[in-house]
């Protein structure tokens, strides 16, 4: 079936990625590996045994590589940076939607199905590792309580790649957080954060993506009123690699305002008088006719 770009002032747009936390097992699984041993290969053939997976995978690996084409973004090869760009696309349904699937597939204690995704994983994470980590404070949010999964001083591990922006402005959107009903804000202090705004497809949210299988320890877990949850995160380094790496770009610090210990104001619910000065997300999304 067709599909078409649809303008964010025709539809509100939904950034699922950034809410992307509810599937984490956070439970010790099997680590990543075997994908470092494929050699690099072009976009077309990285994607090509993923097809029965995300069926229009093909088309929109197309779209990705044309957009980074007319761009011209620099630094990256062109299949390299098109991988990045080709992750933060989003399309409908959701479910076919390419990081979609790569997350639930990383996050399945079957690691043989990983091997479909070696040739992508192997593209996007060597792209990724020519670009410099960042130290720094992220934040993403989902619109549940996820206390219980939690706690203060919990250490767990995010298998899948977890999209963070740099601006907290950016949640206050109704498409993200919203104002109102359950909602839990995670900041997160990292250091392997990487910076893809220049190869994202919506630049505006200030991307920040952290690779697969990061571990995390739970430093505080505070209620902010109004159904609203503040989780700080720490990034820590495992004992044992849970993914195998190709060599990295060392980080760097990124200077940055302090880490958030309250959920600011425009994150909270609005009256109606201001509800209209609400920003919204400049972007465009690919529905299917």
């Amino acid at each position: 079936m067709a599909s078409k770009y649809v303008d964010i002032d025709e539809e509100a747009a939904h950034t699922q990625r950034f809410s992307d936390i509810a599937g984490e097992p956070c439970r010790m699984l099997m680590p990543i590996q075997g994908y470092e041993k494929k050699s690099l290969v072009s976009l077309e053939d990285a994607v090509e045994p993923i097809v029965s997976y995300v069926p229009d995978v093909k088309r929109m690996a197309y779209i990705a590589k044309m957009k980074c084409a007319e761009l011209s973004p620099g630094g990256l090869p062109i299949d390299q940076a098109a991988s990045i760009t080709l992750y933060s696309m989003e399309w409908e349904p959701q479910e076919e939607c390419l990081y979609y699937v790569l997350n639930q597939t990383l996050r399945n204690e079957n690691r043989q199905k990983v091997k479909p995704w070696f040739l992508y994983l192997r593209l996007i994470l060597t792209a990724l590792a020519q670009l410099p980590s960042s130290v720094c404070n992220v934040y993403r949010g989902v619109k549940r309580d996820m206390r219980k999964e939690y706690p203060e001083g919990k250490t767990f591990v995010w298998w899948g790649f977890s999209s963070c922006t740099s601006k907290i402005s950016v949640l206050q959107n109704e498409q993200f957080l919203g104002t109102t009903g359950p909602r839990t804000f995670f900041t997160i202090e990292c250091n392997s954060g990487k910076d893809i705004r220049k190869y994202s497809c919506f630049k505006a949210e200030d991307e920040i993506l952290l690779p697969a299988a990061r571990q995390f320890k739970v430093e505080a877990c505070l209620s902010q009123g109004k159904d609203l949850y503040l989780i700080q995160l720490k990034e820590i380094q495992p004992p044992f690699p849970l993914i195998e790496l190709v060599p990295t770009t060392p980080a760097t610090k990124v200077p940055t305002a302090a880490a958030v210990t309250k959920v600011p104001a425009s994150l909270k619910p609005i009256s109606s008088s201001a509800e209209s000065k609400t920003t919204t997300t400049a972007r465009g999304r690919i529905v299917k006719n």
